[in-house]
């Protein structure tokens, strides 16, 4: 997970995991499978299998990349058929993609069985990164098309990604992403939308930021709600004209996507907060929470939530971190669903942070009844000495207001970076417990962990994450408890 440390990144999963039982005790997690790869390749780039989305229990799609024996990164697809992982599949790149295309796939997300899309960029002949949408249509995948960007893109120089897509029914999804658009003197990092309507794309929309902002607004829209179609939500960031990073919310009602909003930072914040949203979930249309972070008026970095309810986003508040956290936190969300809300005012949500001798260590707040309670330290297996600074939660899932599951990394006393599981039971959180690896597999590696955890019932989920094969070589598993 090192290089989501860079910038927040797009809500994404990867290799499958399946999920156990969510009420009375903690189940017992089995041991991770690995995820079988097309022939001839030679494993999972960075331990990148950041996508998945699920339509129902065992009905689940799987996304990212695969080296091949040339060294060339091609587009990843998995997908999980009434409880069975299928045989991988190759993205087939668009018409115009370069001999080495780079496919990454960023997200995925199921509106039925049989019935997902993927997103993700790709290089075409010209040297431009392009976005794509690939979908999948009665269990068979179409192949990637190139998403058509607003009119004022640059035809030259372009780098557009699509980061995050929603599906709430076979057919109706929506995505957003980031593009070059023209500009007076350089190019502009602008925001997008787009949604697919009846299982047809539609063209994509620039984001209408709020008034005076920079000549480079640098626009990143991390994640994508949606509680039904045409009724969405997406978070991130950009910059105004006096260079004050901002938060930002854009939301769509009734297919319609209005004008981004600023986000109204907690009282404490600093005239120069360089605030971020990173992870959203929605309940029912209008009712949504976020979180990202903030720098306090000391230059603090703290975590913060924001509600929108009723259509109305309201003023972000500060969470309060576990005690014994460092007088600077560093709070940190990695961008993988890193909160789930299970009805509205109940949410649950989970990152890293810096206690007071200096270690990171992952943390985990709830949100009851519209109140967020302060966070708890992730109570480590026996093996942990700390979560490190690739460690902490990454992934959350949530099937009542009281039961939850979570994903997450941690340093053992050995200084090899582990994958663990944890439970929220009885609106509880249980201890993590460590990720049994294939072949016995001493590490996650800096790269790895568990990326994406769903529970579209009780006691059934499914997840996936990429560990350590060798000493360079990073593999996908999937873990599962039906």
């Amino acid at each position: 997970m090192k290089f989501l440390r860079t910038a927040l990144v797009f809500a994404a999963t990867a290799t499958v995991v399946a999920v156990p039982a969510l009420a009375g005790a903690a189940p017992a997690w089995p041991g991770a499978r690995i995820v079988a790869l097309p022939s001839g390749a030679k494993g999972v780039p960075q331990g990148y299998l950041p996508a998945l989305g699920c339509a129902s229990v065992g009905n689940c799609v799987a996304g990212g990349a695969y080296t091949n024996a040339a060294g060339d990164n091609k587009g990843l697809l998995l997908s999980e058929v009434a409880g069975v992982w299928r045989s991988p599949v190759t993205i087939t790149p668009p018409a115009d993609a370069a001999a080495v295309a780079a496919v990454n796939v960023f997200s995925a997300a199921c509106g039925a069985p049989g019935n997902c899309a993927a997103v993700g960029t790709y290089q075409d002949k010209s040297g431009n990164s392009q976005g794509f949408v690939d979908t999948e249509a009665g269990g068979v995948w179409r192949g990637a098309v190139t998403v058509v960007l607003p009119a004022n893109a640059v035809a030259s120089g372009q780098n557009a990604q699509i980061h995050s897509i929603a599906c709430t029914s076979g057919g109706n999804c929506s995505a957003v992403g980031t593009y070059s658009a023209k500009a007076a003197t350089l190019a502009s990092t602008q925001g997008l939308v787009l949604n697919e309507v009846a299982g047809t794309w539609q063209r994509a929309l620039e984001v209408r930021l709020p008034a005076s902002t920079n000549a480079n607004p640098f626009v990143l829209l991390n994640q994508v709600a949606c509680a039904s179609a045409g009724n969405c939500a997406a978070v991130g960031s950009y910059i105004d004209a006096n260079n004050v990073t901002h938060g930002l919310v854009v939301s769509e009602a009734a297919s319609r996507w209005s004008p981004g909003l600023a986000l109204a930072l907690p009282g404490n914040a600093s005239a120069y907060p360089d605030a971020a949203l990173s992870s959203v979930s929605c309940v029912s249309p209008g009712n949504c929470a976020a979180i990202g972070n903030y720098a306090n008026s000391g230059g603090d970095v703290e975590a913060l939530a924001v509600t929108e309810a009723n259509r109305s986003w309201k003023r972000a508040s500060a969470l309060v971190m576990p005690t014994g956290a460092a007088s600077n936190p560093r709070v940190f969300f990695y961008g993988f669903n890193a909160i789930a809300c299970a009805s509205l005012n109940n949410c649950s949500a989970g990152g890293q942070y810096v206690d007071g001798a200096g270690h990171y260590q992952g943390f985990l707040v709830n949100q009851v009844n519209a109140n967020w309670r302060g966070a708890s330290e992730v109570k480590l297996p026996s093996d942990g000495a700390q979560a490190g600074k690739n460690g902490g939660v990454v992934a959350l899932t949530c099937t009542s207001s009281v039961d939850c599951s979570a994903g997450a990394a941690y340093l053992d006393a050995a200084g090899n970076y582990q994958a663990a599981v944890l439970n929220r039971v009885n609106g509880i959180w249980q201890g993590a417990t460590k990720v049994a690896l294939p072949a016995a597999a001493a590490s996650v590696g800096v790269d790895g962990g568990v990326y994406g955890l769903i529970c579209k019932a009780a006691n059934r989920c499914t997840g996936v994450g990429s560990y350590l094969r060798s000493a360079t070589v990073y593999e996908g598993f999937t873990l599962s408890v039906n």
